[in-house]
């Protein structure tokens, strides 16, 4: 089964030349999921039986993209297409129509800095926030009340179980099988298996390496058996969170890619509380996350949203936040980590005063909140 969401898909009629077989580590270090087709047609009945939650980063030849782009631009799990050729003047002359054409590029070398700058990006903005929300008034366990007390109790449960070694071992072996032939995510592997500690679980979630892929993907997916693999590593992310909980209150900002119909959804449950199955990373510099949302594309019933969430530690019973730029294997970025499951009050959705994007306004809530304590 695959955890990871972000696909590479490579259509040219050399892509199993010696040169472009040098690359592929290098690209899988990037994105592990690589699919190489030499054929037009079997190339885009892949993408178009790709679930609209996959996303997937393309190269094609300069001939093969004239052919295949026209066809798959609109589909939404196509992020982002690099055209690799040798003349870069005639097919930036057709390619420029296309908004997710994000280079053409006639260097490996500078299609692999392109593809890596751009997904650094993408996997912040394009990843789908897999959210529950809980409806005011409804006590029903089934439906969408239900989906939220069920995320809500599994978390809990989580936390209390204890870990095994053979857990690890599990875990280890199950990620060896998804990462087969990747050198660069087998070595963070064996780093992990010798050097892991739970004082290093923040480090390792906000490193970019098979830790926070697969758990993301796992949580998203709402896969049962691998996030009770990772129960020992979420509660020493928990402890790490508790250590380092915030003091004072913070707006802190997320961007994010959502289609028509999410937004809609969050319209619909305006004055309603929502929880996040996932680990909720948050940067405290608005202008950072706004520049995230001016690189996508925007169209193809996709919107632009900014979340604006005000946190109170104060609030904070079991699901704490911490400011984790510290741990962060890059620094220069201002980042806040809500624990897996946080609850918010989904206070409103407007256009931007210049109408650019969507402001999702949001503020933290304690477990405990009167309207929730059926839950």
């Amino acid at each position: 089964m695959r955890l990871e969401i972000f696909y590479l898909i490579w259509l040219d009629a050399n892509a199993n030349g010696k040169e472009t077989r040098d690359t592929e580590q290098k690209l899988r270090s990037i994105i592990n999921n690589l699919k190489k087709f030499q054929d037009v047609k079997q190339c885009q009945k892949y993408i178009e039986e790709r679930s609209k939650n996959d996303r997937l980063v393309m190269i094609v030849s300069g001939q093969f993209g004239r052919e295949i782009v026209p066809s798959i631009h609109k589909l939404r799990q196509v992020i982002s297409i690099y055209v690799y050729c040798f003349d870069k003047v005639r097919n930036k002359q057709w390619s420029d129509k296309f908004a997710k054409v994000k280079a053409v590029v006639t260097e490996l070398s500078e299609l692999i800095t392109r593809i890596k700058a751009d997904h650094k990006i993408q996997k912040i903005v394009e990843e789908p926030l897999s959210i529950n929300i809980f409806m005011t008034g409804g006590t029903s366990t089934t439906g969408v009340n239900g989906q939220f007390i069920f995320s809500q109790i599994l978390i809990d449960c989580l936390l209390r179980l204890k870990t095994n070694k053979a857990d690890k071992k599990e875990l280890i072996d199950h990620c060896k099988q998804q990462y087969q032939g990747n050198t660069a995510e087998l070595s963070n592997l064996r780093e992990f298996r010798e050097d892991y500690s739970p004082e290093k679980a923040l480090w390792w979630y906000t490193r970019e390496s098979f830790f926070y892929k697969t758990l993301n993907a796992a949580l998203r997916n709402q896969n049962i058996h691998i996030i009770f693999l990772f129960r020992g590593f979420i509660s020493d992310i928990h402890r790490q969170l508790e250590a380092n909980q915030a003091d004072d209150t913070l707006r802190v900002y997320r961007s994010q890619m959502m289609s028509s119909d999410e937004l809609e959804t969050l319209r619909q449950s305006c004055d309603q509380f929502i929880s996040i199955n996932s680990f909720f990373s948050t940067s405290t510099n608005k202008k950072q996350a706004l520049s995230f949302l001016n690189s996508c594309n925007v169209g193809d019933n996709l919107e632009p949203v900014l979340f604006e969430i005000d946190a109170n530690p104060t609030l904070v019973t079991n699901k704490p936040f911490a400011d984790v730029t510290a741990y962060s294997e890059f620094t220069d970025e201002s980042k806040v980590l809500f624990m897996l499951g946080s609850i918010f009050h989904l206070k409103s959705v407007r256009r931007s005063s210049n109408g650019q994007v969507w402001i999702v306004r949001m503020t933290l809530c304690s477990d405990d909140q009167h309207d929730l304590k059926q839950v």
